[in-house]
């Protein structure tokens, strides 16, 4: 029977599928794709305790094979961006209900709503095309649509497709684009020209 060994993830790249595995006790540094993962739950991540066989590829380069998550790691294995994806979620409800009592414009309502779906639908291409190391959507791209009021469904896909939910730099840039894009909100709701611009768009 092939041995098995044991090690942790490292360099993981979620966004491709891809990374090393250093094992317990040292020795040989394997490469480790997506693809080896045998009956998983959840995507690995950074630091992931695993299982596996070592393989060479055609090049006599060692690669990690049939590769199993160590359950028992201490620490909890859940998704991570819960929070953002349930407050992206109840405000695209709440304007819509604000929509509805015609307390705001149904127009602004609808530009969340449509912005929101196309973030989602260019979040779930991005994931599509980074494992497939295809042409990528430019993350400056990702966050001007949130800032035009795409944030809710792109905080949603980040946690529902695990997509750009752990670069910090990624992370803090688009946090900053919805704090400016609620600012910009306030400013419509509370501010004489705000309210007059508002008025200007169908109800």
């Amino acid at each position: 029977m092939t041995m098995r060994y044991q090690g942790r993830l490292s360099n993981w790249n979620d966004d491709k599928g891809f990374g090393f595995v250093e094992p317990n006790g040292g020795g040989t540094r394997a490469f480790v794709h997506i693809k080896a993962f045998a009956g998983r739950g959840r995507r690995p991540q950074e630091g992931d305790l695993i299982h596996y066989r070592l393989a060479k590829d055609a090049s006599g380069r060692y690669q990690a094979v049939a590769v199993r998550l160590v359950k028992d790691q201490g620490r909890p294995q859940g998704k991570s961006g819960g929070f953002g994806s349930a407050l992206g979620l109840v405000f695209l409800l709440v304007m819509l209900a604000l929509g509805l009592v015609r307390l705001l414009p149904m127009a602004l309502a609808f530009v969340y709503l449509g912005a929101s779906l196309l973030s989602l639908l260019l979040y779930a291409r991005d994931k599509h095309a980074a494992q497939r190391n295809q042409w990528r959507t430019p993350e400056n791209t990702l966050h001007l649509l949130a800032l035009a009021g795409g944030w809710p469904g792109a905080a949603m896909a980040q946690y529902f497709f695990r997509h750009k939910s752990k670069k910090t730099a990624f992370r803090a840039l688009f946090w900053a684009t919805v704090l400016l894009n609620l600012g910009a909100l306030g400013w419509l709701l509370a501010s004489p020209r705000g309210q007059a611009l508002l008025q200007q768009l169908p109800h």
